[in-house]
């Protein structure tokens, strides 16, 4: 903006009672990041989590394959790259965390920073308990063969456990030797020594990070954002070269677009965007406000929003890659276990005569097979289930949902025991899962400092401490997610602690910038940001279309939390197999008051700051009054009295330290 309307704009603010103090407060100078590459890899290795490799997939799997793909992607240009961009902008052109950022929009709209730090606290207590497991499970694939490969002789060591016997040893070994669950979540079962340990291990890490930061090189931040990359490709090299996997990836992009008639599939397509691309939680716009002034962060939005995607499609291509091999192998397992009882049937006279006679069962491959059971008529396919010989189809295996955390620690990891030289492969995977998590880890710990320290002057002076004590009592809250029934917890925490909040905050983001602020006057803000005004299109979508869908995801969620049950999957120890069991009563309030406290700031400090106004507290100045962004001025004022890093002047950029754990 020119500086002649900005001071026609601060004279009628003061008109109107404008807050004085925010008009008069001078801009901190603040650190900068190394590079852009070391900027543009923070964003990456935030967005791209743990969701990517079995979220993404498993949605993908269960909702009609391409038809998902593309669904997604129509929402990605709907939703997600809009809000993202709104997120970066804000950031960047305030140079604050989500605090300070929505306090400058509107002190009444404060309660929106505080929304997303509670929200990433929630998920960084339970997202730690996952980066606990991936180091159980790393730890344990330094075995020969891997412990999940067969099942453990019973305490007769005369036959397979029997829990193990009527599962399969990478079931067993998940629910039994990673988990020791309990039946349900009324059992609390007592904690798991082994995981407190893992999770102490995976909060010192994070603690360990936040506290030294991105040195000079960001040797770290490089090597946590691109290994996973180096993985994903190795694997998908890896599984191209194994049989079935062209029929999974077949499958994978096969449309089944009938599924866009379910408003269930679009709810999950957008929730999905918001965990993608992390919006909401307030690292995007903590990590951005250390760009210089003129960063394009309208690129910075484009690409790190493709990169998302296309990473999101190469997890999907593997996980199918590799289910297509593990289905092919079971399905031959299922031929060769049947065509062994056919046989053994044809040779004692037992079959019926009007069964079709193929000659030798033996020689049938599993194509042929399956031919000739569907065409069997009705009688003799019951007759030939009695003796438990049914069809065997890859189509069937692949159909079969695996959810979530299922997908990654089950049946992926008994595909890889498939793999020649099975412990590299599983050693490779789970330190790759450890890379993406602490990525993501870090981005939500940023979402949680950034913002209190900027908010709360008397912090900064006691960083390192602050950091290490959010990260220990991050670690004892966090002892209820390692407790025998912690992995039901974490279900609860995962469905619901965050998706409905989340909701909330970006949808309050968006109302806050197109009809408080102002869409065009926050356009004209990047204008004068950047040299050049971007798309008009992008004042509709943050007025109507965003903003509009955001509501109707919100709707969509509510009714569907209304009219169902909240209902969670457990292990059921007698039976060996996976069950839905509803939320108790006590579950059902703990759950609601998650949803409460996390979108509670919101009304909260809407309501103290309008008591403030009437009672006066605030010199009688009205708070819903926007303060004037930070100009270039500012910029020079703040640079002026950076302390950078002198090897970093000729390029505008200074290390960012992650958590700041500077004293």
């Amino acid at each position: 903006m020119e500086k002649s309307k900005a001071d026609l704009e601060s004279a009628t603010n003061a008109e109107d009672g404008f807050n004085q103090d925010l008009l008069t407060e001078e801009l901190e100078a603040r650190p900068a990041w190394g590079s852009k590459v070391q900027y543009i890899l923070a964003q990456v290795g935030f967005s791209v989590g743990l969701g990517n490799v079995w979220r993404f997939p498993y949605l993908c799997h269960k909702n009609g394959g391409g038809a998902f793909l593309l669904l997604y992607l129509l929402l990605l240009f709907i939703i997600g790259i809009p809000l993202f961009f709104l997120e970066l902008a804000a950031g960047q052109i305030i140079r604050q965390g989500s605090i300070g950022v929505w306090k400058y929009i509107s002190p009444r709209l404060v309660g929106i920073g505080f929304a997303s730090c509670v929200v990433c606290s929630f998920v960084a207590l339970y997202y730690n308990v996952i980066i606990a497991w991936s180091l159980f499970y790393l730890a344990n694939s330094f075995q020969l063969p891997l412990p999940w490969t067969d099942c453990p002789a019973a305490t007769n060591q005369t036959a397979p456990e029997m829990e193990c016997g009527h599962s399969s040893p990478t079931v067993y070994f998940w629910y039994r030797e990673a988990l020791d669950v309990t039946n349900s979540l009324d059992e609390n079962g007592g904690l798991d020594p082994a995981l407190i340990g893992c999770l102490f291990a995976a909060w010192a890490l994070v603690c360990l990070a936040m506290i030294k930061g991105i040195k000079s090189s960001g040797k770290v931040l490089y090597f946590s954002s691109l290994f996973p990359y180096v993985v994903l490709l190795c694997f998908l090299v890896r599984a191209l070269m194994l049989e079935g996997a062209v029929d999974g990836i077949r499958i994978m992009f096969t449309p089944n677009l009938s599924i866009w008639r379910d408003m269930q599939v679009w709810r999950q397509a957008a929730t999905q965007v918001f965990f993608a691309l992390g919006l909401g939680f307030g690292t995007i716009i903590a990590y951005s406000s250390y760009n210089p002034r003129h960063n394009n962060c309208h690129i910075d939005g484009l690409l790190v929003s493709g990169i998302n995607f296309l990473t999101s499609v190469l997890a999907t291509l593997v996980v199918f890659a590799v289910l297509g091999f593990r289905a092919n192998m079971i399905t031959q397992d299922c031929v060769e276990r049947n065509t062994k009882t056919l046989s053994f049937l044809a040779s004692n006279g037992s079959l019926p005569a009007a069964l079709p006679h193929l000659g030798n069962f033996s020689d049938l491959s599993a194509a042929e097979y399956s031919a000739w059971y569907q065409g069997l008529q009705n009688d003799t396919a019951e007759w030939l289930q009695m003796w438990n010989i049914s069809d065997c189809r890859a189509e069937d295996e692949m159909n079969k949902d695996v959810e979530g955390t299922g997908l990654a620690f089950i049946t992926f990891t008994e595909a890889m025991t498939l793999f020649p030289t099975a412990p590299f492969w599983s050693v490779l995977f789970f330190f790759m899962l450890l890379n993406l998590g602490l990525s993501t880890m870090l981005g939500n710990m940023q979402g949680i400092i950034t913002p209190l320290l900027d908010n709360f002057h008397s912090l900064q002076r006691r960083r390192t401490l602050f950091t290490v004590l959010c990260c220990l009592v991050g670690f004892l809250l966090g002892l209820v997610f390692v407790q025998r029934s912690g992995s039901y917890f974490v279900s609860m925490f995962d469905d619901y602690s965050a998706t409905l909040p989340l909701l909330i905050v970006v949808a309050f983001e968006a109302f806050a910038v197109a009809w408080i602020y102002g869409a065009d006057r926050f356009l004209s803000d990047i204008e004068d940001m950047l040299g050049w005004r971007p798309w008009r299109i992008y004042s509709y979508m943050w007025r109507f279309v965003s903003l509009g869908a955001m509501l109707c995801l919100l709707l969509a969620s509510l009714v569907h939390l209304a009219m169902k049950w909240p209902t969670y999957q457990a292990w059921n120890r007698e039976k060996a197999e996976e069950q839905m069991l509803e939320y108790p009563p006590w579950a059902l309030g703990l759950l609601v008051g998650l949803i409460v406290v996390a979108a509670l700031p919101i009304p909260a400090m809407f309501l103290r700051q309008l008591l403030m106004d009437w009672f006066g507290q605030r010199g009688g100045r009205s708070g819903m009054v926007m303060a004037p962004v930070p100009t270039e001025d500012d910029d020079k004022v703040a640079e002026g009295e950076s302390p950078a890093d002198t090897e970093h002047q000729g390029n505008g950029y200074l290390l960012v330290q992650a958590g700041d754990g500077q004293d």
